[in-house]
């Protein structure tokens, strides 16, 4: 799937992720960018864990759908994340997910997150992804 069939997808099937903007398929995986919002800060104006964590596991899930096509009921069965340095309040996250291994039954993705316009991550996430069988 190309980057604006899945933004289409991700409208259509998955309104609830309709707000993660797909920049690019590559040939490793997929670029995503998340806005970040008054919502998805804690005290002391820093990015939550859980807002990181969302574009990890939903970057992840179009990267795979961009090799697989539009297969709704794969799924994440593990995920760890390593949270490295605070995001930029003020800025976009970005996610770079690589796709390391695509089976039959399961994906394996990694997802380097950035603040848009700073180098150095702000997390870096390992997930793996069951893939329901062809009928």
């Amino acid at each position: 799937m190309t980057a604006p069939e899945l933004q289409a997808f991700l409208s259509s099937d998955f309104p609830q992720a309709a707000h993660f903007v797909v920049e690019a398929v590559t040939d490793t995986g997929v670029t995503v960018r998340r806005p970040v919002q008054e919502a998805d800060l804690r005290p002391g104006g820093t990015v939550q864990g859980p807002t990181m964590f969302g574009l990890a596991d939903v970057g992840a899930y179009l990267a795979i759908l961009s090799r697989i096509g539009p297969v709704v009921l794969a799924v994440t069965t593990n995920a760890s994340i390593d949270f490295m340095r605070k995001p930029a309040a003020e800025a976009d996250l970005l996610a770079e997910v690589r796709l390391l291994k695509l089976g039959r039954a399961l994906a394996v993705c990694d997802a380097l997150i950035s603040s848009d316009g700073v180098v150095a991550p702000v997390a870096r996430a390992s997930l793996t992804y069951s893939i329901p069988p062809k009928r």
